[in-house]
């Protein structure tokens, strides 16, 4: 029996100077259903899921809600038709409690007893337990989101939209996610699921609509399809996987990167300090680093890079101390940095690319001549990472603000790995990044480690970590487990040591 058509969105099309960002797309949403928009970044999957939810006005077209005409001035309008979104980023206070912050979400919240009572009412139904008063800023990544969903559950929505939902969440937890989604499906409630994640969608979804450059491309079943052909049909060409390349030897076991007793107080609020972290890698070697958002990763590229003093221990970096270094002085003997905060930290967003380009590459590029800046230079450097990285960008003028998220991330990432460094730590490579343009980075990253560089990669996708990285370790509350090889880890390994399970199971299993 085929179910009835909830949302029917007919020709609609979104432009803003210079670009369109959704053009004649058309696409239904049926009752109970899981349904993923699947595209590159910059398809225009999020203008499109804001008009949904009444964030922007669509120049044409129209929608229909259960077959009336539905067009949400507001997200109140939205809501009241029943319609809930989960945001990529979450929008929640940390210093208030969780049955304050859901609160504060509702047009008419009922008295704080009784919505405590409800948000454990709800959250144990779904499988999501939640103490309402416990502080937000006290909560996992996991138990943030947690918040966000029974947030949304609490309006008893009819068509749940979900961003990229995943990012922040152990395998375990991801499970625990899908089995709520799908009891919500079977209720009836219909589900939009935005995410770069095609295994997950295969996993999960009962169709899928693929976006390109703002228009719709086709439509597929995702359970009916591989990842590879789901891929291809986002980019519209035939994807390359990464290719590892023979390994060099490059003398011995001489440490280009060493840590001992590491720790550090956190500056950030809410934040994890980091506790007598030590790692070595050696030249050509990817080190990477797992583990759910807020157990220290910024912590660990703000103490490597000298934005932040350590409380204790040593960091040595191409044979040299750079416990006393800032993060210039550490440049200048190849030892750069690429944090995960691409728009306010990795780059500035009111500067061009030009200048964003200087910026982390004046010492290494030479970019500056008698004191001062070579224009043209840093000009033909930005030009350059823009080419070599397939940045979709009007030019090098442009501000950094001005281009979609992923084609920021790859020009990031660029301007480092191009100063052709000696040791580098990324922070999330491929944060929001579509399949092209993550396997591009990952296949960058590996070039560099081949050609003598030591690598550390912070990211919180364990397939990206067991695609490239030679050896493995998890940050857990500030913690740094020892490294072991990648070769014979599974995702349930990790996942257990990313959960605090550092000890003899998962090391029992391992050997198993």
């Amino acid at each position: 029996m085929t179910r009835p058509i909830l949302l029917q969105v007919e020709g609609i099309t979104k432009a803003y100077p210079g670009v369109v960002a959704n053009s004649d797309v058309s696409f239904a949403i049926r009752e109970g259903e899981v349904h993923c928009l699947l595209g590159e970044n910059g398809a225009g999957k999020s203008t499109m899921v804001k008009m949904i939810y009444g964030l922007v006005k669509p120049d044409s077209g129209q929608m229909q809600w259960k077959g009336a005409a539905y067009a949400p001035a507001a997200p109140r309008v939205a809501r009241a038709a029943g319609v809930a979104m989960v945001f990529q980023h979450f929008s929640l206070f940390e210093a208030l409690s969780v049955a304050e912050n859901v609160a504060l979400g509702m047009e008419n919240p009922p008295p704080m007893k009784a919505l405590a009572a409800r948000i454990k009412s709800v959250s144990e139904d779904y499988g999501l337990p939640l103490d309402p008063a416990r502080m937000v800023g006290d909560l996992s990544a996991g138990e943030r989101q947690r918040v966000e969903i029974i947030r949304c559950l609490l309006q008893d929505p009819k068509l749940l939209i979900m961003d990229e939902p995943t990012s922040v969440l152990t395998p375990q937890e991801v499970e625990i996610l899908f089995k709520t989604l799908r009891q919500l499906a079977a209720e009836g409630t219909a589900i939009l699921y935005i995410s770069h994640k095609l295994e997950e969608i295969r996993s999960l979804c009962d169709a899928a609509t693929i976006l390109r450059r703002g228009k719709v491309v086709g439509t597929a079943d995702p359970k009916a399809s591989t990842a590879r052909e789901l891929a291809e049909m986002m980019v519209g060409a035939t994807l390359t996987p990464p290719e590892r390349p023979a390994p060099k030897d490059w003398g011995g076991d001489h440490a280009a990167l060493e840590v001992k007793g590491l720790s550090a107080p956190s500056p950030i609020p809410f934040g994890t300090s980091l506790k007598d972290v030590s790692f070595t890698v050696k030249r050509g070697e990817i080190l990477g680093i797992a583990g759910v958002a807020g157990n220290g990763q910024d912590e660990l590229l703000l103490a490597l890079s000298g934005e932040i003093k350590s409380g204790a221990g040593q960091i040595s970096a191409t044979g040299v101390a750079v416990g006393g270094m800032g993060p210039a002085a550490r440049r200048g003997i190849g030892f750069v940095m690429a944090p995960e905060d691409r728009l306010g930290h990795a780059a500035a967003p009111d500067m061009s690319l030009v200048e964003n380009a200087f910026l982390t590459g004046g010492v290494r590029k030479g970019l500056v001549r008698n004191g001062f800046v070579d224009w043209d230079a840093a000009r033909g450097f930005a030009d350059e990472i823009i080419k070599t990285y397939g940045v979709r960008t009007p030019g090098s003028h442009v501000a950094a603000r001005a281009l979609s998220g992923g084609n920021l991330q790859k020009f990031v990432i660029g301007r480092e790995l191009m100063q052709e460094p000696d040791v580098i730590v990324i922070n999330q490579p491929t944060w929001g990044v579509d399949a092209a343009a993550a396997a591009a980075i990952r296949q960058a990253i590996l070039d560099r480690a081949a050609a003598g560089a030591a690598v550390v990669v912070i990211s919180q996708d364990l397939d990206e970590l067991l695609e490239i990285a030679d050896s493995f370790a998890v940050l857990n509350e500030g913690r740094l487990t020892g490294p072991r090889p990648v070769k014979g880890l599974t995702v349930d390994q990790i996942g257990l040591m990313m959960g605090g399970a550092h000890g003899m199971e998962v090391s029992h299993h391992a050997e198993a």
